[in-house]
């Protein structure tokens, strides 16, 4: 138990470090990074609604397709990039 203990301070150790660090050495001041960060979080999660409502349009027309008895295509995965 002991070490889980000093574990855990370690790690909240290192956080708070890291987290001192990453202000001290910012490019930018406090405001522009919040407004930076805002507007990366908001791009993604924008970017998240839209795969996820074409996913849901693709499901709807596969459902359809389903009940009037044509055949499904299910689209495959791509293949993930080669490593050297």
């Amino acid at each position: 138990m002991r070490k889980f203990f000093v574990f855990l301070a370690g790690v909240l150790a290192g956080a708070w470090t890291g987290g001192m660090l990453s202000l001290l050495f910012a490019p930018a001041s406090g405001s522009e990074l919040q407004v930076r960060i805002r507007e990366g979080v908001n791009r993604l999660v924008d970017e998240g609604k839209s795969a996820a409502e074409n996913r849901r349009h693709e499901l709807e027309e596969q459902l359809e397709s389903f009940k009037q008895g044509r055949p499904i295509t299910l689209q495959t995965a791509e293949e993930p990039p080669k490593t050297v």
